[in-house]
């Protein structure tokens, strides 16, 4: 076998990513025989189109998963996180989930998460520092 050389990144472009990544779905797909995966992203923009709040994942196998949800600072606490989480659960519902699954960190919102009815599937201590990385899901009903 051929000697490969490996290279570091630590800029890497969004299309080399990409395409990992939808490498590793296609090997997904077949090894589960499962090929449904779709992206799934929500926006809140102002009139100039500046975006102020959104979420993106995505579905595949009959789950949701929040990738990254996130709203202005200037926005919290009126209801959109959870405007946002909810209109990605009934996505995912739509195109045939029946779970969502997501992590946070112990310093962003854990408990913002367990209002929504998510319950704690798993933790990684130590991550950063001292704080804990929690792994929360969902059951759609």
């Amino acid at each position: 076998m051929a000697e490969y050389e490996l290279t570091v990144d630590d800029e890497p472009r969004r299309e080399d990513m990409a395409l990992l990544d939808e490498r590793l779905y296609e090997f997904n797909a077949a090894a589960s025989s499962v090929d449904d995966g779709r992206l799934l992203a929500i926006f809140v923009r102002e009139a100039d189109g500046t975006i102020v709040a959104g979420m993106h994942g995505w579905t595949w196998g009959g789950t949701g998963f929040v990738q990254a949800i996130w709203v202005h600072e200037k926005l919290r606490g009126n209801g959109l996180g959870s405007r946002l989480l909810a209109a990605a659960e009934v996505e995912a519902k739509r195109r045939g989930c029946h779970q969502m699954h997501l992590d946070t960190h112990s310093y962003q919102a854990p408990e913002f998460y367990r209002r929504q009815g998510y319950e704690v599937i798993g933790e990684l201590p130590g991550w950063p520092g001292a704080d804990v990385r929690i792994f929360l899901r969902k059951r759609l009903g």
